[in-house]
């Protein structure tokens, strides 16, 4: 259960960080349902990978800077893979 607080908080950052994305670039959005989905999984992905390389993500941990660490992971994997899913998904329309 310790582990599941954090996992949540990375999920839903990944959803915002998604759809943050999403709205920053226009050209690569696949709309509030799209950047939310793709924005689950990079969040989720984000933090197990920042996880397994040593970077605090709060596994566990839900001080502050647990807290900072599992949105901040979740975040920018949300954003990245939107990104990158938006990036193939314009490739592949040409």
């Amino acid at each position: 259960m310790e582990g599941l607080i954090p996992l949540i908080v990375q999920l839903v950052s990944g959803a915002v960080g998604g759809n943050v994305a999403g709205a920053l670039m226009k050209n690569l959005s696949l709309g509030t349902l799209g950047n939310s989905i793709v924005g689950i999984l990079g969040g989720g992905l984000g933090g197990q990978i920042l996880g397994m390389l040593g970077i605090a993500t709060g596994a566990g941990d839900m001080d502050i800077g647990g807290i900072v660490g599992s949105v901040a992971g979740g975040g920018v994997g949300g954003g990245v893979l939107l990104a990158v899913v938006g990036v193939v998904k314009k490739a592949l329309g040409k």
